[in-house]
């Protein structure tokens, strides 16, 4: 068993992980962010991510997912997954 393995190994988990226990609300406040403004979540749901999916904890499977980058970084990618995510799902108006 890797130190990793009770944390999720890929971005697209890490996504799924956050948006089960994320409250409706704010995924759509999150939704309703725009892109440039994500960095304010990085104190909050961002380190959220860094302690609880193990990537100050030796997740170097996740890291290595995003190319390797640290634990900042790593967390800004999941919070973008997760808004590109949250914005796919909105209805497109035509």
């Amino acid at each position: 068993m890797t130190t990793s393995s009770k944390f999720p190994e890929s971005v697209d988990a890490a996504v799924r992980l956050l948006l089960a226990v994320m409250p409706d609300v704010e995924q759509a406040r999150i939704a309703g962010m725009a892109k440039d403004d994500l960095v304010l979540l990085h104190f909050g749901l961002g380190m959220w991510i860094r302690n609880k999916l193990g990537l100050w904890q030796g997740n170097h499977v996740l890291l290595a997912s995003c190319g390797g980058l640290g634990p900042d970084d790593t967390s800004a990618v999941v919070i973008e997954a997760i808004w590109q995510h949250l914005r796919d799902l909105e209805p497109k108006l035509h």
